[in-house]
């Protein structure tokens, strides 16, 4: 059995911000840009890795989710509980200082890990919590 990933899902809140900060800051190539106004699909992803991308989706956009699912998608978007990624980096510190600069909101300045990695966190402009850590 051969499964690779393929996409990965996060929601936005805002997709011109979103935009800005996984095109401009991190470097991804837009590969889809979708819809309009808030209801926009946007799939980005690294240049080096076309085979693998991130969505990023309007959560109200579900067809199968009640009102009151809504609410609580947006209240966990709000502090940062319902989404997130790890990414990974030859260069974690040049990586922390871009993001920093951009004025992402820092949850963790590189740090030693106990259980082994070196890593930093960010939360995206949705609340998505983005984890980045060092690889050799």
């Amino acid at each position: 059995m051969n499964i690779t990933i393929d996409t990965v899902v996060l929601p936005h809140s805002d997709p011109e911000a979103s935009l800005r900060f996984y095109r401009d800051v991190l470097g991804f190539e837009v590969r889809r840009d979708v819809g309009n106004g808030a209801m926009r699909w946007i799939t980005v992803g690294p240049v080096e890795q076309p085979e693998t991308s991130i969505l990023l989706a309007p959560p109200a956009a579900d067809p199968g989710i009640t009102d009151d699912e809504r609410t609580i998608i947006a209240e966990m978007m709000a502090k940062g509980t319902y989404g997130w990624i790890m990414l990974v980096t030859t260069d974690l510190d040049d990586v922390f200082e871009k993001v920093q600069a951009s004025g992402a909101e820092v949850i963790q300045e590189p740090a030693q890990q106990p259980y082994g990695m070196h890593d930093c966190a960010f939360r995206d402009p949705a609340g998505n919590t983005v984890r980045i850590r060092q690889v050799t």
